[in-house]
Parts: C-alpha cells; sequence; structure tokens
C-alpha cells in the first residue's frame, strides 16, 4: 500500500492513485476504497481522480463508479514500451520455461524500490500459485523476484535500502532486516533466490536477475509453483535453468539498445 501525508506533492499523490489503479487491474475502485489504499482524505481523493480524468489518465464507470486507468495511461505506455519493455523479447523464454517446467513463469521490472510483475506464462502443473500476476507489485526483498534484485545491488545501497525501510508491519517478522540480509547472502551465494513461502504459505519461488548494460538489476525472470513441486534438488536444477534464461534474455537487451 502506498501511503501519502497531506503535506505530499500533487505529483507524488497523482502517481499513488495510478499505482492504486493499476493494482486493481481490471475490477475497478471506489473513490473510498483508493483514499483508504493512499492514505489520502476522501475529498482529497475525489478532487485528484476529477482532475486526473479531465487529462484522460483516470476512466470512470458510468454504470457502478468505479475507478479505471484512462485512455491516456495506454498511449503514454505504448511509447514508453519501446524504450523500457522486456517483455516482447521475454515472451518466447517464458514460455520454454512454463513448458519445460511445468511452473508458472514470470518477467519483472524494477522500479524504484519495487518490483512490478510486467508479464507471465502459466504453467501445465494442474496446482498453482496465484501470489503474482502482471501489475502485482512487490517492495524490494518481497517474494523471489524482488530478493534477487536486491541482492545484485551493491552493498552500499542494500544498506541503505534496509536502512530506511521497515517491511515488518506488512510482511511479518520474515522480513526483518536480519532475515532480509540472510536471504541476500543466501542468493549471493547460489547466484538464484528461493522464496519458501514467505508471501503465501505453501507457494513457492525461484527467482534470476536480469541485468542492464551497466551491469545493474533491472528485471527478474521467475517461476513460482506449490512447496511440494520445490525440494532442494529440483530448487538446484530450477535455478540453473533459471540463470540461463536470465542471461539469455539480458544478452538480447544489451543488442537492443
Amino acid at each position: 500500500m502506498t501511503e501519502v501525508g497531506p503535506g505530499t506533492p500533487v505529483i507524488t499523490r497523482a502517481a499513488a492513485i495510478l499505482r492504486a489503479l493499476a493494482d486493481a487491474r481490471s475490477d475497478g475502485i471506489t473513490t473510498t476504497v483508493l483514499a483508504r489504499t493512499t492514505g489520502m482524505p476522501r475529498a482529497t481523493a475525489h478532487r485528484m481522480l476529477t482532475a486526473l480524468a479531465d487529462e484522460g489518465l483516470v476512466d470512470r464507470a458510468s454504470d457502478t463508479g468505479l475507478w479505471f486507468l484512462g485512455p491516456e495511461v495506454y498511449l503514454l505506455g505504448s511509447v514508453a514500451a519501446a524504450r523500457y519493455d522486456a517483455a516482447p523479447l521475454a515472451s518466447d523464454i517464458l514460455r520454454e520455461l512454463a513448458r519445460d517446467t511445468g511452473e508458472s513463469a514470470f518477467l519483472s521490472a524494477r522500479r524504484g524500490d519495487e518490483s512490478v510483475c510486467v508479464a507471465a506464462e502459466e504453467g501445465s502443473f494442474p496446482l498453482r500459485s496465484h501470489v503474482l500476476y502482471p501489475g502485482k507489485r512487490f517492495p524490494l526483498g518481497v517474494a523471489s523476484a524482488g530478493i534477487v534484485m536486491l541482492a545484485h545491488l551493491p552493498d552500499a545501497e542494500v544498506t541503505a535500502y534496509l536502512e530506511h525501510v521497515d517491511l515488518t508491519a506488512d510482511w511479518g517478522d520474515t522480513h526483518s532486516s536480519a532475515q532480509l540480509r540472510r536471504r541476500v547472502e543466501q542468493t549471493r551465494i547460489k547466484g538464484y533466490s528461493v522464496n519458501p513461502g514467505l508471501v503465501v504459505e505453501g507457494s513457492w519461488g525461484i527467482g534470476a536477475a536480469v541485468f542492464n548494460e551497466l551491469g545493474r538489476p533491472m528485471w527478474a525472470l521467475s517461476l513460482t509453483g506449490v512447496e511440494i513441486r520445490f525440494g532442494a534438488q529440483r530448487q538446484a536444477a530450477l535455478g540453473e535453468t533459471l540463470l540461463l534464461a536470465a542471461h539469455t534474455l539480458g544478452q538480447r537487451l544489451k543488442r537492443k539498445r
């Protein structure tokens, strides 16, 4: 949840609203729920929504009163995709991962201190985890994609991040700074991250970082599934598969630039 205070700049408030609408996906969201999600007074949220609607950035259903992202967001996104969207280059990689492993495969992008799922391919195994889906955001350090991107940042950036965030309120003691540091070290040793059901009990994930031309972890490939599918031996095999796929995608992105 992105909360903003009364003195928060207007642009920050607008961004929080757009992110909340994106998280709601096609279900839409009421003014009251959006205000509660962003921590704004309802009157402020309504005023901001009305102003954003005038610019085409949000849209309101006339029959239900629910708010959605607007057409202008789509147009802006289609332009930005030419530079930032790795999904088209990853589509066949995700299909192959899902086909070869039977697990659901995902591509996530780093946006500031968050990981955002941008593409998915469902696996064939009948029992599935539904924790991750396109548009879903997690703080860095949460879920396999967020863990692996955090782990591959320089030590100083990891320390600075852990000093200014407290994930325990929303994610429990398993996401304390000490626990996150331990998972960062484990991830660095293995090269890939493992999320042993820390977000939703029984839902496991493995992630591998994808680097940009400067060697920064800007994306991650991940596989998610149920606990019985993630024994120690298979974890290692899935991790190696992900590392190879992540390297392939990274090379494609470098050539694209």
